[in-house]
């Protein structure tokens, strides 16, 4: 039987990090955010990890090399990744596409795919060796907006690791982007779904007007820490009478004309309403409130 993959234990060896620019010269320009991009809450990167088999038809050609290469002509359509943040008055953050380049690393490792087992799922082993980051994560202006790590397993299967803004993108956008390295790998000449900036579609109204009443913004005393074992005995905890949150995010693209970035929505009840109800109970919150997340709700 294989290990899970939470009991492999590995190190990687990398090469030196590198700054990869677009592979055509690109527009040197400052780009404005909307007001869901420029949210203090979401001046972080946030990372995914992909698994990749050896594939017979790659024999002879480094891994590493290609997606390398494919980066650089993927970034002459997403160049505002190639830049920095600017800060401009009011904190207000801009991306400056100086065309400074992501940051790349290639890494090799003595483990194969194998040894990970089955199934592939988080939380992932040595996480940290498989996703590199800045000298200093802090200092969000100097930041690179994308870092991708190429990790070449003993088995020629390899690890691709990305870090990217959310400043600058989501999920969805992040999966946008893959695909289109994805496409230019397989020797499309451009992105079969081309990059649309336009943040200004999202401005805050003049002067703004907040319609739509947010609780993810409510302030709120610290939340209960509940240990695995007693989950169920929730109903006879004192703190079940309490009022609890479930944050989470929603899609806003195909709430809107034009198809606009996520929005997000808390949804709130009681821990003994949650635990006495069936579980439909709180599958009709969460509906209730992703329906409520109207093209009011996220307009400013």
């Amino acid at each position: 039987m294989e290990l899970p993959s939470s009991s492999v234990s590995f190190s990687v060896r990398r090469c030196k990090p590198e700054l990869v620019a677009p592979a055509k010269p690109s527009p040197n320009e400052c780009k404005l955010l909307s007001v869901i991009d420029d949210q203090e809450t979401l001046r972080f990167h946030f990372p995914m990890i992909q698994f990749y088999r050896c594939n017979p038809s790659m024999q002879g050609k480094d891994p590493a090399a290609v997606i390398r290469e494919e980066l650089a002509q993927t970034l002459v359509y997403y160049y505002p990744l190639a830049g920095r943040l600017r800060e401009g008055p009011n904190r207000k953050f801009m991306a400056d596409c100086t065309g400074k380049g992501a940051l790349y690393i290639e890494a090799d490792t003595d483990v194969a795919l194998k040894d990970f087992g089955d199934i592939l799922s988080p939380p992932f082993p040595c996480v940290d060796e498989l996703l590199y980051d800045a000298p200093n994560p802090n200092d969000i202006l100097n930041r690179p907006l994308l870092i991708i790590q190429v990790t070449r397993l003993r088995c020629c299967s390899f690890i691709f690791a990305i870090n990217i803004s959310h400043i600058l993108t989501d999920a969805s956008g992040m999966i946008q982007l893959i695909l289109a390295m994805a496409e230019i790998c397989r020797e499309a000449t451009a992105p079969s779904i081309q990059p649309v900036w336009e943040r200004h579609l999202l401005s805050a109204r003049d002067p703004p007007q907040v319609s739509s009443f947010h609780r993810e913004y409510d302030r709120e005393k610290k939340g209960a820490s509940v240990p695995p074992p007693h989950c169920q005995t929730w109903s006879t905890a004192p703190f079940s009478l309490e009022e609890v949150r479930l944050l989470f995010t929603v899609n806003a693209r195909p709430k809107l004309n034009p198809p606009l970035p996520q929005g997000y929505y808390g949804a709130i009840t009681t821990a003994r309403k949650l635990s006495e109800n069936p579980l439909g109970y709180a599958m009709k919150l969460v509906r209730d409130a992703k329906e409520s997340v109207t093209e009011e709700y996220v307009s400013m």
